[in-house]
């Protein structure tokens, strides 16, 4: 049996520490996903999506990923169901009818005026006001936790949006 008076293991008080600083960024994006969720009727990944179209007059979805830090994959999935509920419009473009365009419909605005922050932003501006060499060596870290964890093929989705597999498990039903 272990010692209360026994100092704790560096290794212990390393990984204690770690994991207090990821449940206070976990907190505060689920705090601010849950806050726009019962404010606004959209989740923290959609307000953070419709702020980002609010910046620009038209983006396609590889500018809107870039925009978001998140792949095309996964920003897709948002912008579809922010489409499917009247906030996104979709359109050609007028330079290149090929390409299409998103940009917030007047509903979307509208929602957006009555917008909290959303803490996405908080923790991509922290991110990338880090020293470069910490932006790398936190990116290092994290690839290696990932892969430590056997996470590395598991899908992407932007903070506390749920794809529409987790959707379908939640309410019972199987697509097929």
């Amino acid at each position: 049996m272990q010692s209360s008076s026994r100092p704790i293991r560096p290794i212990v008080a390393e990984a204690i520490a770690v994991l207090d600083d990821l449940r206070r960024i976990v907190r505060v994006l689920r705090e601010s996903s849950r806050a726009a969720e019962s404010m606004l009727g959209v989740t923290g990944a959609q307000l953070f999506v419709l702020k980002a179209l609010a910046e620009a007059p038209a983006l396609s979805l590889n500018a809107l990923a870039a925009r978001t830090r998140t792949h095309q994959s996964t920003v897709s999935v948002v912008v579809k169901r922010l489409v499917d509920r009247g906030f996104v419009k979709r359109s050609a473009s007028q330079l290149d009818g090929r390409r299409i365009e998103l940009e917030l419909s007047q509903r979307g605005r509208t929602l957006l005026e009555r917008a909290p922050l959303a803490a996405q932003d908080r923790l991509i501006e922290a991110i990338e006001r880090l020293p470069r060499a910490k932006r790398r060596v936190l990116a290092e870290a994290l690839h290696d936790l990932v892969a430590e964890m056997c996470l590395d093929d598991e899908p992407l989705s932007m903070f506390f949006e749920e794809d529409d597999a987790d959707v379908r498990v939640a309410r019972g039903t199987r697509r097929g």
